[in-house]
């Protein structure tokens, strides 16, 4: 069932979001060569605590940090780790989480590393600007597809792959409730976009191949043939104004 949210409920919505693009912000600021993955975990971490919020992922069905951290051919849910160290020419996805007096916000973004690749800046360039191609559509009236639809035509003309097997979703008290907002699919499809929707839209991009592999860890998605992936994430509001209204909006 899809939750639509109250006036009041919004407004919860709206600082969750906040404190939630602060801290991706805070993580993107870190990414430089010879830090650690676990370090900018921790201080995101205490970020959040510290603003009276928990992050979202925190043994979120057992996953065993406060954000994902993915590098370079990692789409999504790298862990971060004590002994990994960022390299220059790296790219480096981090996805945020942060529940704050009962509502959850949720964002992501690829970041450069120091000096990188012109071919790795513009998987990040296109992943980003696919969200917004999407979130045009994202309007009351229309359909969960008209913004899947948008994303895919995007990323696609470059010739990336766009991930199927993890999809955007609804947010609110829960970190993931209905409805599954894919990335790709067709127009007029899918559930009505409603005024009070809370939804995540989040373009996973490969610059090969749609295929991902698990790791052995058990949570890290990798690219199936190596390729570098980039990832962009916000929580968006539909709205009865036409625009909808990005909840974790981003400073970058």
């Amino acid at each position: 069932m899809i939750n639509l949210k109250s006036a009041h409920e919004i407004e919860l919505m709206r600082r969750a979001g906040k404190l939630t693009a602060e801290a991706r912000a805070l993580a993107g600021s870190m990414i430089r060569p010879g830090v650690t993955t676990w370090e900018i975990d921790r201080e995101v971490d205490k970020f959040i605590r510290k603003n009276g919020a928990v992050p979202s992922f925190y043994h979120y069905n057992g996953f065993p940090a406060s954000v994902c951290i993915s590098i370079n051919q990692e789409v999504i849910h790298g862990i971060p780790d004590r002994n990994r160290r960022l390299q220059e020419g790296d790219i480096v996805s981090v996805d945020v989480g942060a529940k704050l007096n009962g509502y959850h916000g949720d964002c992501a973004a690829t970041f450069p590393c120091g000096e990188i690749s012109s071919e790795a800046r513009q998987l990040i360039q296109v992943t980003r600007e696919s969200f917004f191609r999407g979130i045009a559509n994202a309007r009351e009236g229309k359909r969960v597809g008209d913004i899947s639809a948008a994303v895919q035509a995007y990323a696609e003309s470059f010739g990336y792959g766009v991930v199927r097997e993890y999809v955007g979703h609804g947010v609110g008290t829960n970190l993931h409730e209905p409805p599954e907002v894919p990335t790709f699919g067709k127009t007029n499809k899918g559930p009505r976009l409603l005024r009070g929707m809370t939804i995540a839209v989040e373009p996973m991009i490969n610059a090969g191949t749609p295929g991902v592999v698990k790791l052995s860890n058990g949570w890290t998605i990798v690219t199936a043939d190596g390729k570098w992936a980039a990832h962009y994430e916000n929580t968006i509001l539909i709205t009865g104004d036409g625009e909808p209204e990005i909840l974790t909006a981003p400073a970058i």
